[in-house]
């Protein structure tokens, strides 16, 4: 196949190639025909796939093209589709330094200092040049240690971290005064003037009882991970060495949690949450228009509760154990119905069930009138998520007084006390039918599922 045509054949140059001492001529120019291109091969062959260029451009341009050096937008060429780059690499060496990095000794005494080292490059940033990451991994650590875990709750151990500043005494035989906050020896060794040297209570001490000092005989020494001082304030002369310590070593550092910012974190919290329990009650509609005075006495006896889905709260016909005001969640109440039970013999019998009335959700409160006047609840309450609510216990109603107590019962009607039996029987055989309709469409749906042998779950069907 030949993509130029010739009218007629070349003619053969007469060259003498002799290699006497005869001269060598060039070949007379003849007229040669034009080659002329079959377009309609052409097209043929570029429709062949691996024999078009689709990185270069097309060499028939138009003159058009030539002159002005523009493309018309179809012409023009689509970028190119960028693959992703495969990070995958097979050189061992860019996974050596990964498998080093993670193998690390599980001793606890190896895993303790590890953690020393962790807080002592952190506590070096100052408390404002520290992110919220690094408090957190900070307070992850002190929980690892016994006092800051048993002694210390968690919501207020994560605020203290945010304030904990690192204390560097560089030669020995300094007295460390641990009476104006608490300390951890972080590196080096420090010895206990008096005893006690820790407050473990967090209790104030009494400021008439004398500061029994240590003799020289004793050799009790802190190394890094144990703590003395007091996180309460200690009402003392000036000159006076409870709690301290004094350094061994050089270069000691210490993690210190001032005693100031200790009782200005306990406030806060204390402040922010008195304001949640305040916002609680007011979301209620019912307290809404309430009194400031009575809403902050009822909040003051608020105590904060989770519970866990499938918690029964209370039980219809039963005293119910504390008032409750949710905060987050949702709740399922239950009436208690009759209904005659048909048996597999035939027989029939009275049988009580209970039957889904309704919902409490956030923002709504249950069982005042129930612990105010020391009556059964009427309806059963039973968690159907994970639920946040605030709860006053009966034994803390006796710190109203008469004013609130009366506004409480003016305020409140009985939790979904006002449905009759009709109501309920009605309600009972709605959702029964409801439940008898959804069982008969899967049968008939499993039943034409299984008719040509569809078991779901099974053979190719199987997931």
């Amino acid at each position: 196949m030949a993509l130029v045509k010739l009218e007629s054949g070349l003619q053969k140059p007469a060259w003498s190639v002799s290699r006497g001492h005869n001269k060598t001529y060039l070949p007379k120019l003849v007229d040669e025909p034009t080659p002329v291109i079959d377009y309609e091969k052409l097209r043929w062959l570029c429709e062949i796939d691996g024999l078009k260029g689709n990185e270069q451009r097309s060499s028939m341009v138009t003159l058009t093209q030539r002159a002005t050096g523009k493309s018309s937008e179809a012409e023009k060429k689509e970028p190119k589709k960028l693959y992703p780059i495969d990070d995958i690499t097979h050189d061992i060496r860019d996974y050596m330094p990964l498998f080093h990095k993670q193998r690390k000794s599980e001793r606890p005494e190896h895993v303790r200092s590890d953690n020393l080292k962790t807080l002592r490059k952190l506590l070096k940033k100052l408390p404002f040049e520290r992110t919220a990451t690094e408090n957190d991994k900070v307070c992850s650590i002190l929980k690892t240690f016994d006092f800051f875990k048993e002694k210390i709750d968690g919501n207020v151990l994560k605020e203290l971290c945010v304030v904990a500043v690192l204390e560097q005494w560089k030669d020995p035989g300094f007295t460390v005064f641990g009476r104006s906050g608490l300390y951890m020896v972080l590196k080096g060794k420090v010895k206990p003037i008096t005893y006690p040297y820790l407050n473990e209570d967090n209790e104030p001490q009494d400021s008439r009882a004398p500061t029994p000092l240590l003799t020289d005989e004793n050799e009790d020494v802190l190394k890094p991970g144990d703590c003395f001082g007091t996180l309460t304030k200690v009402k003392r002369d000036q000159g006076s060495r409870i709690f301290s310590v004094e350094t061994i070593d050089q270069n000691c550092e210490f993690l210190k949690i001032s005693s100031s910012d200790y009782t200005r974190v306990i406030e806060q919290i204390k402040h922010r949450n008195h304001t949640e329990k305040v916002n609680l009650l007011l979301s209620c509609g019912q307290y809404q228009l309430w009194p400031k005075q009575p809403v902050l006495k009822v909040a003051d006896l608020i105590e904060w509760m989770a519970l866990p889905p499938n918690t029964l709260i209370a039980s219809e016909g039963y005293k119910a154990p504390y008032i409750g005001f949710i905060k987050k969640g949702e709740c399922h109440v239950l009436r208690q119905v009759d209904v005659m039970h048909t048996l597999r013999n035939g027989r029939r019998e009275k049988r009580t069930k209970q039957v889904v009335m309704g919902k409490l959700k956030d923002s709504e409160s249950f069982a005042e009138l129930s612990v105010l006047l020391d009556e059964p609840i009427t309806c059963t309450i039973l968690t159907s998520s994970n639920v946040e609510l605030g709860v006053i216990k009966k034994d803390r109603i006796r710190e109203l007084d008469d004013d609130t107590t009366k506004l409480f019962q003016q305020s409140n009607e009985r939790t979904f006390g006002s449905l009759t039996k009709n109501d309920i029987q009605e309600e009972y055989m709605n959702q029964e039918l409801k439940r008898e309709w959804n069982e008969f469409k899967h049968g008939v749906m499993m039943e034409v599922i299984n008719y040509k042998g569809i078991r779901p779950g099974y053979g190719k069907w199987a997931k």
